[in-house]
């Protein structure tokens, strides 16, 4: 075993955090739960996943009541997590599971690696962690670990295919799962992007970038890229009872089969009244509200106006709700601030 796992793991073993999906020292890891907890950590924190993963063991214990669950139910509990094709492919994930292997996950790189949502970081997490393969898992703390331990001045994202190859010549035979967990802590803990705590790394005697008096400046990244801007126009139609229209959105791309009120496509150019009426869900006096909704998106900023108008009857087909019910819907962050925006009539 190398210098690096030796101290690295004699860290872990004093210092570990205890979270909710980690198995005590010594004992087995349940892969449902080292599975869940990793779709859940994918691109948010550890603070934030924390509450949710105890809903969903506490609601759905296994795989098999995760799989039978309705879609809906999963969307819902899973708002405020964001990027809900996670929660679409962990729902078709833990099917996938339940009726094409018995309900027990592969314990292999290649076989977690086939089932839906499932990409290489994650497979290797699972197989790493659940069943003590030899994998390689490498995320955001694994990589600036790594990139100091080695002073690889590659700026991210071009020095992805190095660091993974640096990571994999210090993954131990043994204990390879509280390896990986060790440098996930050390990164969050210690070796944090700025001012890290390199007088209490474990792992200073190795670090090439402490050396070099640089650690703090790694990993270098490129300049990112200003995120563009789209608008639209969102549509509150309400019935003489009060209910607000709402609609499904496509099962596939953004916000795919969440809920939502209606709105036009989303687009650079910014739209007329007019315009957006000829796109309306029904044919009715709108009026702009005043002030706009604002969100964004990992790859865009949006912009939002609303447009409101009652009508008479039943309405459009569509999903009609109540507002003292809309916290009953699966509504997407950027959703519930339209319906808070027109509530509140736009002020």
């Amino acid at each position: 075993m190398s210098p690096v796992a030796s101290h690295l793991l004699a860290w872990y073993d004093r210092h570990r955090r205890d979270l909710p999906w980690r198995a005590p020292p010594g004992a087995a890891a349940d892969p449902y739960r080292v599975w869940l907890s990793e779709i859940m950590l994918q691109q948010t924190t550890v603070a934030t996943v924390g509450p949710y993963f105890r809903a969903f063991l506490e609601r759905w214990p296994n795989v098999e009541a995760l799989a039978a669950a309705p879609l809906d139910d999963v969307l819902h509990a899973w708002q405020g997590l964001g990027y809900y094709a996670r929660a679409r492919n962990m729902h078709a994930c833990a099917r996938a599971v339940a009726t094409q292997h018995g309900g027990m996950f592969p314990d292999t790189e290649a076989g977690l690696a086939g089932l839906p949502g499932i990409g290489p970081y994650t497979a290797a997490a699972i197989a790493a962690i659940a069943f003590g393969a030899r994998a390689t898992v490498v995320d955001g703390n694994v990589e600036r670990v790594v990139a100091r331990l080695f002073a690889l001045q590659t700026p991210l994202p071009d020095a992805k295919p190095e660091l993974r190859r640096l990571a994999a010549t210090l993954v131990p035979e043994r204990r390879a799962g509280d390896f990986a967990q060790g440098l996930m802590d050390l990164g969050a803990t210690i070796c944090v992007p700025a001012n890290p705590k390199c007088i209490l790394c474990p792992l200073t005697a190795e670090c090439r970038a402490r050396a070099a008096g640089i650690a703090g400046e790694l990993p270098r990244r490129k300049p990112k890229k200003a995120r563009p801007l789209r608008r639209g126009v969102a549509f509150w139609l309400t019935r003489d009872d009060g209910a607000v229209l709402l609609r499904r959105r496509a099962p596939s791309g953004l916000l795919g089969g969440m809920i939502e009120v209606p709105s036009t496509e989303w687009r650079e150019a910014g739209w007329t009244l007019g315009e957006a009426a000829r796109l309306a869900p029904a044919e009715a006096s709108w009026k702009l509200l005043p002030g706009l909704v604002e969100h964004g998106f990992t790859h865009f900023q949006i912009e939002l106006q609303i447009a409101a108008a009652r009508i008479a009857g039943d309405g459009p087909d569509g999903i009609w709700c109540a507002p003292d019910r809309l916290h009953t819907q699966a509504l997407p962050t950027l959703m519930k601030k339209v319906c808070r925006h027109a509530l509140d009539g736009g002020q």
